[in-house]
């Protein structure tokens, strides 16, 4: 019955992810990382006796606490560069908002400019006051 359950977990993730690259609504860095998750859980859901062997290997005593201890990590991971992603965002949202604050400055300094000529009779380039 938990295979059946880990093999419909991945069978989904898959689906739910190709949707949404599809739907443009998961960026395909993003996308990678999940599908990699979803081959390896529907592996494990396939043969299991995958997992006791790296129990074995690793020299973890029950299989379920090296499973805890594989997602630990990858969570770990995936928080570790979604900070990293966050604090990149920052930076460029706070460089736009610099960018746009001089800009809207310039602005105002030629709308002052200009009505400041109009007000005082001077005419426009195309000769026009």
């Amino acid at each position: 019955m938990i295979i059946l359950l880990g093999i419909t977990l991945a069978v989904v993730i898959l689906v739910v992810v190709t949707w949404m690259l599809l739907t443009r609504r998961l960026r395909e860095k993003y996308a990678a990382l999940w599908l990699v998750i979803a081959l390896a859980v529907l592996v494990l859901g396939i043969f299991p006796q995958l997992l006791e062997t790296l129990t074995g290997i690793v020299g973890v005593q029950v299989p379920a606490n090296l499973l805890f201890a594989m997602a630990i990590v990858l969570l770990l991971g995936v928080s570790l560069h979604l900070s990293w992603e966050l604090s990149q965002a920052e930076d460029e949202i706070r460089r736009a908002a610099e960018e746009v604050a001089i800009l809207r400055a310039q602005v105002e300094r030629i709308e002052r400019a200009m009505s400041a000529g109009k007000a005082s009779g001077v005419e426009d380039a195309d000769g026009v006051g």
